[in-house]
């Protein structure tokens, strides 16, 4: 009988739900269903929200300090995987499985979602930098999201060991056939509620169009970061046709894309990578409207599959989607494209594929 390649999954799983946590679940699944692997995982995901993500904590040093007590199973997989953040530590916190896993010369991955990772690294000095360079450094394969993200990773791995892997949608999202409304503007947001993803520019937008005799309907969807709550939550409530819906998943969130057409993310995030919920919205049939920010433009042509916004622009919002308003015939155009965009790029069966040859 042919033996298991064995890995072990270390990096954040849902719950809190995020892109990465959330690739994550994905990659356990796809090799937990393949006969060929052996799969094993530590849960690094941190429960409280925070924007300020990478700062230190003692009560988070003392969460991943206990995680390192799960050590043992670095002597029992071939391969390690790892998500590390994408500050100095965000990496740091990984520190004991990398530096175990080299000296057992285990097959090391590491899997960057984002474009931040090289910014950080030059922006240390002395035994930081040192320390920055020596942990990344010791992976065998890196993985990005995008050939633009490649430079994460260049100076610690050689440019033939990193590999691009585009996000996915998951299936189940967009199997039943969408009976897409084009006659009004139904707005939507899924992602975080913080402030660099946007949103607060999204929120003066709408009441923005709301002032302008603009008509729409628009639902927000995600978990707020509580430096802004107050702020955001009182934006929403002044808004006469904008519902928050919370924190949605599984039918909710299928709910939530359905019933869109146009799907707004104005990030300028500066962990961001390449959002899978840009994917999620082109796989269900909306219009994205969003920034040239990050890996976005690797995945999204400017009024092919919607419209670029500027960053943390209230009026470059408020004018995209007055045109989108005027003009809905793009809506039907522009969200049947993306439909077949994404079944030709970013299904679940493409990362598989490609997500098995690189641990392979």
């Amino acid at each position: 009988m042919k033996e298991k390649k064995s890995v072990l999954l270390i990096g954040p799983f849902p719950d809190p739900v995020s892109g990465v946590s959330l690739a994550n679940q994905v990659v356990k699944n796809i090799l937990s269903e393949d006969s060929n692997f052996k799969v094993d995982l530590i849960n690094t995901s941190y429960s409280r929200f925070d924007e300020q993500l990478g700062k230190f904590t003692i009560k988070k040093f003392l969460f991943y300090l206990f995680q390192s007590f799960k050590l043992i199973k670095i002597f029992n997989n071939r391969t390690i995987y790892i998500t590390p953040g994408q500050t100095f530590y965000g990496v740091l916190k990984y520190a004991f499985f990398i530096i175990l896993g080299s000296i057992l010369q285990k097959q090391l991955i590491i899997h960057v979602h984002g474009n931040y990772l090289r910014k950080e690294y030059n922006s240390l000095n002395g035994i930081k930098r040192l320390v920055f360079y020596f942990l990344v450094s010791r992976f065998t394969k890196g993985i990005v999201l995008s050939n633009s993200l490649k430079d994460n990773l260049t100076p610690f791995i050689n440019e033939s060991k990193i590999f691009c892997l585009p996000n996915f949608a998951q299936d189940y999202l967009y199997k039943e056939e969408k009976i897409l409304v084009d006659d009004e503007l139904r707005i939507f947001y899924l992602s975080n509620l913080m402030k660099e993803k946007g949103i607060i520019c999204l929120l003066k937008a709408l009441k923005n169009l709301e002032e302008s005799s603009i008509k729409y309907k628009a639902k927000i969807a995600g978990n707020i970061d509580e430096k802004f709550s107050k702020e955001i939550l009182k934006l929403i409530n002044e808004l006469e046709h904008t519902d928050y819906l919370g924190i949605v998943n599984g039918q909710a969130k299928k709910n939530l894309l359905a019933w869109g057409n146009v799907f707004v993310l104005p990030t300028f995030y500066k962990m961001e990578g390449q959002p899978i919920s840009i994917l999620e919205a082109m796989a269900t049939k909306n219009v994205v409207v969003t920034t040239n920010h990050a890996g976005i433009l690797d995945i999204f042509k400017d009024k092919v599959n919607g419209f670029l916004v500027q960053k943390n622009n209230i009026k470059s919002i408020q004018d995209i989607l007055t045109y989108i308003a005027q003009n809905k015939s793009e809506i039907k155009k522009i969200a049947t494209y993306n439909k077949g965009y994404f079944l030709e790029n970013f299904t679940v069966n493409s990362f598989k594929e490609n997500l098995i040859k690189i641990i392979n």
